[in-house]
């Protein structure tokens, strides 16, 4: 890149990011002053900003390189972890998500001190914020710098070393990202993330258009007849027993992976615990489920691309977006795709930040003090628990390069400690009355203990793979729940019921949405298989993806004389 190319990068990465804050504070000056406000935005979010929000929040710099990397070096079957999603996004639309919203509440261990006790709360609190600082926020700060050192070779560029180039790079998304958080609170985490998807949804389609264009010699046309007719088991998503993500874990722990992260993780579920009524809070988590099942096309055909470009002979699969980026991405566009790569890893960083103050705040600092405590006095201390996490992380992201084998592979199964128990008690505590706040504690104990045992002391001797532990210990820890209901049950019912504070009506057409989006997880694996582009073809294959369309436009043909009629009979 010459010192003219480097100038027209920089200043065209500034200024989109400059735009987006700019409108980020537009959108948010005034609305920060209560704790509602700054936890919740008000309580004000719509369907936009709600799936935008979601979608960075979920999607970082490391899945960019990850997920290509894997599809350069293996296949598709890496996007069950997108794909699947969506079946989650459906059940927080239906079941969590009215319930959360019935209660008013601001965060999981919140509804876990109504349901059980302060003692089950303060557990969770514990769990939740040793997972976000220890592990989850200096992780994401590590791998989103790493993406970034990747794709833009920094140290050659600025003339540093490695070390230095990485710990430049975690200071600048550091400190812009906690401004977002710390000065803007969740709405300020909001706009700003919604912008930043919009630019990468944008990104990521030019990248695979272009990619197709270099594959087939300036004709993406041709590009696709060759992505179609060679080495076609790249486009397998059927994973084998040796692949990344064998299929066969989609129907065990996967599920409840997926059901904590997208129903009961605080820091994905704040935003739509802000939702201003539930029919926009349904619409944006829907409409995220749709982004989800997009992922594999943006995120995963790029590395199948590279791998018809490249061959195997990359040095590392990780290095196939980053080479396919710089060899396809014209200079005036590289600004846009490092500010919008930058917005990727700040939205993880942000929304880690503002959850993790939002939680000691509401769950530990607001018990503590009692009902005293007034929002300046809120405000002040979320801020100073914010600054207090940067700080923390900006100084452990940098070491995790000294033993990032070792470490990645923890932070890996790390969150396997937390998530399980976690389903496994708002589930329980969801659809049964009677059963104590012992049970929650015990499961959690448990779970500790015999996760740690079977991934550390065990792990030669039990070899299974732990998305299937996941589901074993899930149902297991179900039992003990419902075993301690029968033993000791919950005389009384949940205490003090809260009222909501928005509107409960559901979304009219939630449910012909929810229909189309499952039947396009399954049209989707439908087309990446043996029976579609992965092999030689079925002659079933076209009619059964026919059969979907019509039976998507049927139902909702249908649904729409439903509501026709319902309005005409009010």
């Amino acid at each position: 890149m010459t010192p003219n190319e480097l100038a027209q990068t920089v200043l065209s990465c500034f200024c989109f990011m400059a735009l987006v804050a700019s409108i980020a504070w537009f959108k948010t000056r005034g609305t920060v002053d209560t704790g509602t406000g700054y936890f919740l935005a008000g309580r004000g979010l719509g369907a936009t900003f709600i799936a935008g929000s979601l979608l960075l929040t979920n999607l970082s710099a490391e899945q960019l390189i990850g997920l290509n990397g894997s599809a350069y070096g293996y296949n598709l079957s890496s996007m069950g972890w997108e794909v699947t999603a969506a079946v989650a996004t459906v059940v927080m639309a239906f079941f969590f998500l009215p319930r959360y919203l019935s209660g008013a509440f601001t965060t999981l261990p919140e509804f876990l001190s109504t349901r059980f006790d302060a003692s089950v709360r303060r557990m969770t609190v514990v769990l939740f914020l040793l997972g976000y600082g220890l592990v989850t926020i200096p992780s994401v700060l590590y791998a989103g710098s790493i993406a970034v050192l990747k794709v833009f070779d920094v140290p050659m560029l600025l003339g540093l070393d490695f070390g230095t180039s990485l710990a430049l790079v975690i200071v600048v998304i550091g400190a812009v990202g906690s401004a977002y958080a710390i000065l803007g609170g969740l709405r300020a985490v909001a706009v700003s993330d919604t912008l930043n998807g919009g630019g990468l949804l944008l990104v990521g389609v030019a990248v695979v258009w272009l990619g197709l264009e270099a594959l087939g010699d300036g004709s993406a046309s041709a590009g696709i007849n060759h992505l179609l007719s060679e080495e076609t088991h790249k486009l397998n998503a059927i994973g084998g027993p040796t692949d990344p993500t064998p299929f066969a874990t989609l129907f065990t722990g996967m599920i409840f992976a997926n059901l904590f992260y997208w129903c009961t993780n605080q820091y994905v579920i704040q935003r739509t615990l802000a939702a201003r009524s539930l029919a926009e809070g349904q619409k944006g988590v829907l409409l995220s489920g749709f982004f989800k099942v997009m992922v594999p096309l943006l995120m995963m055909i790029p590395g199948v691309i590279a791998y018809h470009l490249y061959g195997p002979g990359l040095a590392s699969i990780d290095l196939a977006y980053p080479q396919l980026v710089r060899d396809v991405l014209p200079g005036y566009a590289t600004g846009l795709f490092l500010a919008v790569l930058l917005g990727a890893v700040l939205s993880s960083f942000n929304s880690l930040v503002n959850s993790a103050a939002t939680l000691f705040c509401i769950d530990i600092y607001q018990p503590w003090v009692g009902g005293a405590v007034t929002d300046a006095q809120l405000l002040r201390m979320a801020k100073r628990v914010g600054l207090a996490i940067t700080v923390f992380s900006l100084l452990v992201a940098p070491l995790l390069q000294f033993a990032a084998e070792g470490l990645w592979q923890v932070i890996r199964i790390f969150t396997g400690f937390y998530n399980i128990p976690m389903i496994a008690i708002v589930l329980v505590g969801l659809l049964t009355q009677r059963v104590p706040a012992m049970a929650a504690k015990v499961v959690i104990v448990f779970h500790i203990t015999a996760y740690g045992l079977f991934q550390f002391l065990l792990k030669d001797l039990v070899p299974i793979h732990f998305l299937h532990l996941y589901a074993i210990l899930f149902v297991i820890e179900v039992l003990i729940m419902l075993s301690f209901g029968q033993w000791q049950p919950r005389l009384e019912g949940p205490s003090s019921p809260r009222q909501a504070v928005v509107d409960l009506t559901p979304w009219s057409y939630a449910v012909p949405c929810a229909a189309t989006l499952m039947s396009s997880v399954g049209g989707l694996y439908l087309v990446f298989s043996p029976l579609g582009l992965a092999g030689s073809g079925s002659p079933f294959f076209q009619p059964m993806l026919l059969g979907l369309l019509l039976l998507n436009i049927l139902l909702w043909l249908g649904w729409g004389y439903r509501a026709r009629m319902m309005t005409e009979t009010r």
